[in-house]
């Protein structure tokens, strides 16, 4: 008995998540292996918070993980917008798991890009795949900013944030702030601090703020003093004109070539 009604609540999961909704990333794109792209609203959206209660109970985690299962077969196939589908069912029903916004946002911003990238033979258009590139990046971000709503001591989700900016978006000065905020994160790992003065030092225009962060990290410690940190500490001083007299002294194997 308990294992027909469980089958019946797969089936209605299934069933929520074939609901056309709203186009994401082109209203004209044509069938081919990725699918006319769907959004899926939010399951309590759907359902109303009491029906959804009522529905999913205490099930709602082994559900989240057949979901999960299946969205792994859907990877294995390429079908990315199924892959969509699946996560957005995931963490709708288990929005305080930042597995499942993490591996929703690598598929989308890595892997469904990736595909796009290379192995979309549909689309001939150059600046019609570098859109649908960008916006499966988008998505991979959406789906970060979204879990840290809904995880927001999570500093692994801020890091991943930081590795997509700089990664994908090329945006220095944002992969620093997400690199700065997983640092403020209980457990967090010791790189996270470095990478925020590191990246920061390639946002023109901080290179004040960033030579304060090196700097301070230099002064913890020789655990903290590694090539790069010595690197950009010494284009940072070399930019910002500081007297030669009150640089750091830097060892002869890491000092940078002469002016």
């Amino acid at each position: 008995m308990k294992g027909r009604i469980l089958g019946l609540l797969v089936l209605l999961l299934w069933g929520i998540a074939k609901m056309p909704l709203e186009t994401r990333i082109a209203e004209t794109r044509r069938e081919q292996q990725l699918g006319t792209y769907k959004i899926l609203s939010n399951v309590r959206q759907q359902l109303g918070q009491a029906g959804f209660l009522a529905v999913f109970g205490g099930l709602r985690s082994a559900i989240a993980d057949l979901v999960f299962i299946g969205a792994h077969v859907q990877w294995e196939k390429a079908k990315y917008g199924k892959v969509k589908e699946y996560f957005d069912i995931c963490t709708s029903l288990q929005p305080r798991c930042p597995l499942y916004w993490d591996m929703a946002s690598w598929h989308m911003a890595y892997n469904a890009a990736a595909y796009v990238d290379m192995r979309d033979k549909t689309i001939t258009d150059p600046l019609e795949r570098a859109r649908e590139i960008h916006n499966y990046w988008k998505l991979g971000e959406d789906y970060l900013l979204n879990g840290i709503k809904n995880n927001p001591e999570d500093w692994g989700l801020w890091d991943n944030l930081g590795l997509l900016y700089r990664e994908k978006f090329h945006d220095n000065l944002k992969a620093a702030r997400a690199y700065g905020e997983a640092a403020k994160r209980p457990g967090r790992l010791d790189y996270v601090h470095r990478f925020e003065a590191i990246y920061l030092a390639d946002a023109p225009g901080y290179e004040k703020e960033a030579y304060d962060k090196l700097l301070a990290i230099y002064k913890e410690g020789d655990s903290q003093q590694l090539p790069t940190v010595l690197k950009k500490l010494q284009l940072m001083e070399r930019k910002l004109g500081i007297p030669k007299d009150q640089r750091v002294d830097i060892p002869p194997k890491y000092r940078l070539p002469p002016e």
